[in-house]
């Protein structure tokens, strides 16, 4: 009887999983499509599902890896892929089985491993940043810091003791994520967190998919709130991350 109950359980999961995927599921708008193609200044190429966004001139010495949210497709994310990749930093976008970080969290060691002279930053969106958080709690050593795109670390991913920054950026008017579970978990962050609030945008516009189910109104446009996101993250980049690395 055991095993009977137990294989109902994984069908009921994998059908939620379906439904989930079929409802939530979110398609890159048209300027993610655009954004993906290669320019003078940065080349895009895609290999083994990881998108990967190159600067051409300026090298900053370090690299990118994002872990999208839940059921959302990484080419959704190369507007602010390409934001990163024209200021140097070169930046990996991770697809993810069935569009769920939480089946692909240990995805950035194969980048990791495959250019060692590299440098890297993690994080991700939503639950792309709870399983970057749990990938840099395991492999420290590899981490020079962490990025919360309006998400944040578990206890399992907790990096409260970890010696490299982190930055975690929300928005005003994001209804998806929990407020109560996010200052919950700022005893995860580390001692050097950065904290921004990107005022009037909200929770899908740190992608470029089309509005969100539960989601706020946001009173300023998806390019600008991109725009805000990666200069946030290169300031952070530029004065935490970098000066602590060398």
């Amino acid at each position: 009887m055991k095993k009977i109950a137990i294989f109902g359980s994984i069908i009921v999961l994998l059908g939620l999983m379906v439904w989930g995927y079929l409802y939530f599921n979110s398609e890159p708008s048209d300027v993610a499509e655009n954004a993906a193609n290669s320019t003078k200044t940065v080349d895009v190429l895609e290999e083994n599902n990881i998108l990967v966004f190159t600067p051409r001139k300026t090298d900053a010495g370090m690299s990118v890896i994002l872990y999208p949210g839940a059921f959302i497709d990484g080419l959704s994310y190369a507007p602010l892929a390409k934001e990163l990749a024209s200021s140097g930093y070169k930046t990996y976008i991770v697809e993810m089985p069935l569009n769920l970080a939480v089946f692909g969290k240990n995805r950035a060691a194969d980048i990791i491993d495959e250019a060692p002279d590299e440098k890297f930053v993690i994080g991700g969106h939503s639950l792309g940043g709870v399983m970057s958080s749990r990938f840099a709690h395991d492999n420290e050593d590899e981490i020079q810091g962490v990025f919360f795109l309006a998400s944040y670390p578990d206890e399992k991913g907790t990096l409260k003791n970890a010696s490299f920054p982190a930055i975690s950026i929300t928005a005003t008017n994001d209804k998806v994520l929990n407020k109560d579970s996010y200052n919950e978990s700022k005893k995860y962050l580390p001692k050097d967190t950065t904290f921004v609030s990107i005022e009037g945008g909200n929770h899908a516009q740190f992608g470029s998919y089309g509005t969100q189910h539960g989601d706020g109104k946001a009173t300023i446009t998806g390019t600008e709130q991109t725009e805000q996101v990666a200069n946030a993250m290169i300031s952070w980049l530029k004065t935490s991350v970098q000066n602590q690395a060398k």
